[in-house]
């Protein structure tokens, strides 16, 4: 998949595939779930070129950061860059990574229609009927539909994709998550809800009270979990166990969030390794010990638990 990094690279996204039509369509696409599936399925049935226009950060989040509002910025199903790799795998062919920020943000509808859609080589383009851009939300489908007829664009409204007679949404996917129902999310998600990222060097404070921890990469983007997991770990092809926290370690003066994860039964080294983590159930929640021994003794009552749950 070609990524377009910003309005920029348009210029030299034309110039380089110069003759491709294009279906496009614009959206978060948090989670890739299946109503996003079913929308990226549409529009390969139409032999054209596909595209995915979305934003980065999410507005909420970018609203939320302006204002110093870091606890509001809505939670994330999985980052950009799992996004992107989501998204490749998918086999859509190009992606449009519009940075949100005071320019875009200000940019009005006409604007937007202008200096973005009117410089791709756009032939379809599916959007929500609800789906609402430019400044203060001014640009509608009603806009985009009166363009696409001035200029031989069809645009056309994607249908509801709907699961127990409701709409399958990255909100009700992320719902989900923070009341610890996986087995929902996984049905929305067409797949097990996980995380990646590669291992990196840490504290080494499981190494000294003897339980070794992998910790992974995060994000600067919020993630809808915390707490103690009983997760699979997916490395090298294989499938593990493992008991994972998500949290900032407060008994030992955490201040960012980090992902440890203790794997059953492994002591091999793999920093710089990929792990996939697949969260299966929640503990409980983080909490603050008294001291190191008493948060040992709670992490290997945890590592028990998810012992028992591999039996």
């Amino acid at each position: 998949m070609y990524l377009i990094r910003g309005i920029n690279n348009i210029n030299l996204f034309n110039s380089r595939f110069p003759n491709e039509d294009i279906v496009a369509t614009i959206g978060n696409f948090d989670g890739l779930h299946l109503g996003h599936q079913d929308i990226l399925e549409q529009m390969k049935q139409t032999n054209l070129k596909t595209m995915v226009i979305f934003t980065e950060p999410h507005a909420k989040e970018f609203f939320a950061e302006s204002l110093g509002q870091d606890s509001e910025k809505p939670p994330r199903i999985f980052p950009w860059k799992e996004k992107v790799r989501a998204l490749r795998s998918f086999g859509v062919n190009f992606g449009f990574f519009l940075h949100f920020n005071k320019q875009l943000r200000s940019m009005t509808p006409e604007v937007f229609i202008e200096e973005v859609l009117s410089n791709l080589n756009i032939r379809r383009l599916k959007i929500g009927d609800d789906f609402r851009f430019g400044v203060n939300r001014e640009g509608d489908f009603s806009l985009l539909k009166d363009w696409g007829d001035k200029n031989n664009v069809l645009v056309e409204n994607t249908n509801t994709f709907k699961i127990d007679d409701e709409r399958v949404s990255s909100t009700r996917i992320r719902q989900a998550i923070l009341r610890n129902d996986f087995e929902e999310a996984k049905r929305l998600l067409g797949k097990a809800y996980t995380y990646s990222g590669k291992v990196v060097y840490g504290q080494q404070l499981g190494r000294q009270l003897g339980i070794p921890t992998a910790n992974i990469w995060l994000p600067k983007n919020k993630l809808p979990i915390s707490g103690v997991y009983i997760v699979k770990v997916r490395l090298e092809g294989k499938d593990l166990g493992g008991i994972a926290n998500m949290g900032i370690r407060p008994t030992v003066g955490g201040q960012s969030p980090v992902l440890e994860v203790h794997i059953l039964n492994f002591s091999e080294e793999i920093y710089g390794k990929s792990l996939e983590v697949e969260f299966l159930e929640k503990v409980r929640e983080e909490k603050k010990f008294d001291n190191l021994d008493l948060l040992k003794e709670q992490i290997n009552n945890d590592i028990s638990a998810a012992k028992q749950y591999f039996v």
